[in-house]
């Protein structure tokens, strides 16, 4: 990349094009023809609810010059206002965009240009590049199979334990160790106190690393890690263990599964430790984080900031503003409650 002159946003695409091997799309022909093939559709059949991944530029001016770039995992109209008062030129999200779903309601083109935004997203064309989301739970990958059993973003990864870890409970405790949770406990106990809601919750303390079958002191050494959210079914993990027979270690992160899950109920019929890691909140560090110092070291004259956004909730009788508690119920009871024909009075 250059090391002088200004960084525009066609710079910044050929950064991550660099950094994924090709992976972006440069060309819009690439969308509508199917060469490139990580423009993938992703849908549950919802009618109007589908979205195709388009890794390169979804919006904006690929000349328009680039001081400030935001990465992020979901665009938010949370992170458009971050982005807006931080003047940021340009925001790189690893998921896909869509028109609305991602921007408060409203179309990219009323909204992103109050704030001369431009946006990128990756997301499949990110996946694989690096191994540290394994490394962070506890295991060097050997294979990755990023379209499993066919299905585009079916993640797998084949790995062993890193050196020192011989058991589940120390595979565990690795994976809490390195995420920093003791910082987030006492954000948490802090923002308590001064909110005034001693119930608060947040996403990542709340979805904490689990070992659902086996037991800490049971050995662990070959491991499949896999995200169920990705359409990772039991077919497919019947058909991993076939190829790995030597599996001793199922880990599912990203999304979760609860202990009555099917999943679960196997691996301890085949006697296999299995254990639930980082949720998808932390995504942004596991896979946000190389991304922005990958960016970092080829766009020096760019500042970088790491968009990371926290979700906390509260029972709606613990509110600790006493303002806006009063609004709320107000809004409620002289308009919403009062206008509704449907309303129904206990």
């Amino acid at each position: 990349m250059r090391e002088e002159g200004q960084v525009r946003v066609r710079d910044v695409v050929e950064a991550l094009d660099r950094i994924s091997g090709g992976r972006m799309v440069k060309d819009w022909n690439e969308v509508t023809s199917g060469a490139n093939p990580y423009v993938v559709t992703k849908t549950s059949h919802i009618p109007g609810k589908s979205v195709i991944e388009i890794p390169g530029l979804v919006f904006g001016d690929r000349d328009k010059p680039v001081r400030r770039i935001g990465v992020g995992m979901t665009l938010t109209e949370s992170m458009i206002e971050l982005a807006s008062g931080m003047e940021l030129d340009l925001i790189v999200v690893h998921h896909p965009v869509a028109e609305a779903a991602n921007s408060g309601g409203v179309p990219f083109a009323d909204y992103l240009p109050l704030y001369k935004l431009a946006l990128i997203e990756m997301h499949e064309a990110f996946h694989g590049l690096h191994p540290g989301l394994t490394l962070l739970h506890g295991h060097r990958k050997q294979k990755t199979d990023i379209a499993f059993g066919g299905l585009p973003g079916n993640i797998l990864h084949k790995g062993v334990t890193l050196e020192g870890i011989a058991t589940a409970g120390a595979l565990l405790a690795r994976i809490r160790e390195w995420m920093g949770h003791g910082i987030d406990r006492e954000l948490l106990a802090a923002e308590r106190v001064i909110r005034g809601e001693p119930t608060l919750q947040e996403a990542t303390l709340a979805n904490p690393a689990l070992l659902l079958a086996g037991r800490p002191e049971q050995p662990a050494r070959e491991v499949l890690h896999f995200f169920p959210h990705t359409g990772f079914s039991m077919a497919h993990l019947e058909q991993a263990l076939a190829l790995y027979p030597e599996t001793d270690t199922l880990i599912a992160s990203i999304s979760r599964v609860r202990p009555d899950h099917p999943f679960v109920a196997f691996a301890r019929e085949r006697g296999l430790n299995f254990i639930v890691g980082n949720p998808h909140s932390v995504e942004i560090l596991e896979n946000g984080l190389p991304l922005a110092y990958a960016l970092e070291e080829l766009l020096p004259q760019t500042d970088i900031f790491l968009l990371r956004e926290r979700m906390t909730a509260v029972g709606v009788g613990e509110i600790g503003h006493r303002r806006m508690v009063e609004y709320g119920r107000e809004m409620a009871r002289e308009h919403l409650l009062a206008a509704s024909p449907r309303a129904v009075h206990v």
